[in-house]
């Protein structure tokens, strides 16, 4: 999806953005979600759309499988398999082996289980690495974890160009996110890892950016331990359940500090003592959440049928037309860009700089254009290349640039901060 420079206005950008949508590879998969009219939805990095397939799956669920097979569907639907199933397929996605990767909890508890059992596994380390400005949740857990632990570990933060030169023969583990959730930008994960290992380090990352939206290669990369949310770009709905990656030559070191049944190897023993499962089924807790696996399992499976570098190629493409579209129309409004420029590597999702950023964003949802906003300036507008049109691009700036140049923000609904942001 190369293309040139593109005009900012006019007809000749109409025509030329029609032929990019009419050439589109992914175009058909548009018609699987669901879109209110009206909506251009920029939004997709923080809650996926919805699946078309999703409601008669999950009311099949509860109709056929909860309402007639009830208790039996534990064997007969396999519901005690699904962690694993689901999670295998997305270990298809992440460039995993199936049995490295299982579905449960959620995000943050599958962090403070990795860096638990991480910690636990290398007594002799005293320190934690990360960087300033990381995902709030990703350095709650740490912090909350060194706290449980104790004995004088603590969280270091480093900048990112100075991070690979801060780990240490005491760097008992590496956290990072591997898209940042407000600029895009992505970390080279095999590099990075190969630099932690050289000092005997763990790298834990956080794929919750990266997950359906960018490739993904972690037996490549040599990772160690990963986690990631489901309800994103793999569209499985609010608060859908997340997953973790636990590399196969780490399952009989590491071991999960949440003890749940379904973690022990013999559930339906009922025995008191703790044992924990052999391989990633050790990092399952409790009941597994049967309609909200159902209903992840039909986002994760659209991105099973397309190949994910075409996926990314399309989401640089319409990263590259946003920015080139806002740098011509809105730059003179104080409008910036954060975050990678056109042409490097970022994740599908692009964020601008602007003083009044929340009042903006609240301006454009109420025109249709949905985004998202995050302290304490950024406009963030996600590209999700499944069902986001190049028109839409268009559609967003120019409701943008009127925003701007009407100052529309400036009316007094668009003050007042929202619990949800």
């Amino acid at each position: 999806m190369e293309r040139a420079h593109l005009p900012s206005t006019g007809s000749a950008l109409f025509e030329t953005v029609a032929a990019l949508d009419a050439a589109d590879p992914l175009a058909r998969y548009r018609e699987r979600f669901f879109l209110p009219d009206g909506i251009t939805y920029l939004d997709g990095n923080s809650l996926g759309a919805l699946p078309r397939a999703t409601p008669a799956r999950v009311q099949a669920v509860m109709q056929e499988e909860w309402g007639t097979g009830l208790i039996r569907s534990w064997n007969s639907a396999d519901w005690i398999g699904a962690p694993q199933r689901v999670g295998g397929k997305i270990a298809r996605i992440v460039g995993a082996q199936p049995h490295e990767v299982v579905v449960a909890d959620s995000t943050s508890v599958n962090l403070s289980k990795l860096i638990m059992a991480v910690l636990a596994a290398a007594p002799h380390r005293t320190t934690v690495l990360s960087e300033p400005g990381n995902f709030p949740t990703d350095l709650y857990m740490v912090e909350t974890a060194l706290a449980t632990v104790g004995g004088g570990r603590r969280l270091q933060l480093a900048e990112r160009e100075q991070l690979v030169q801060q780990i240490t023969d005491d760097t008992a583990l590496v956290l990072l996110t591997h898209v940042h959730y407000k600029t895009a930008d992505v970390y080279d994960m095999q590099a990075l890892t190969a630099a932690a290992h050289a000092k005997g380090a763990l790298v834990l990352w956080d794929l919750s950016h990266s997950v359906g939206a960018v490739p993904l290669a972690l037996n490549t990369c040599n990772a160690d331990l990963a986690v990631g949310c489901g309800y994103k770009f793999l569209n499985g709905g609010p608060g859908a359940p997340a997953f973790l990656f636990v590399a196969e030559r780490h399952h009989q070191t590491l071991v999960s500090p949440l003890g749940g049944w379904m973690g022990h190897a013999r559930p339906f023993a009922f025995v008191d003592a703790y044992e924990p499962a052999p391989g990633i089924a050790r990092f399952l807790c409790g009941t597994p959440p049967i309609l909200s696996l159902a209903a992840l399992e039909s986002g994760v499976d659209i991105h099973l049928e397309v190949d994910m570098q075409v996926v990314s190629r399309k989401a640089q493409a319409l990263a590259a037309l946003f920015m080139e579209l806002v740098s011509a129309r809105c730059g003179a409004y104080g409008v910036s860009l954060v975050g990678p420029p056109s042409g490097a590597p970022r994740g599908s999702h692009v964020s601008f700089r602007h003083p009044e950023g929340y009042a903006i964003m609240q301006a454009l949802i109420a025109r249709g254009v949905i985004g998202d906003f995050r302290a304490p300036d950024i406009m963030r507008f996600g590209l999700t290349p499944l069902y986001l049109r190049f028109a839409d691009v268009v559609q967003a700036v120019n409701t943008l640039e009127d925003v701007l140049r009407t100052e529309s923000w400036r009316a007094s609904e668009f003050q007042v901060r929202q619990a949800v942001t």
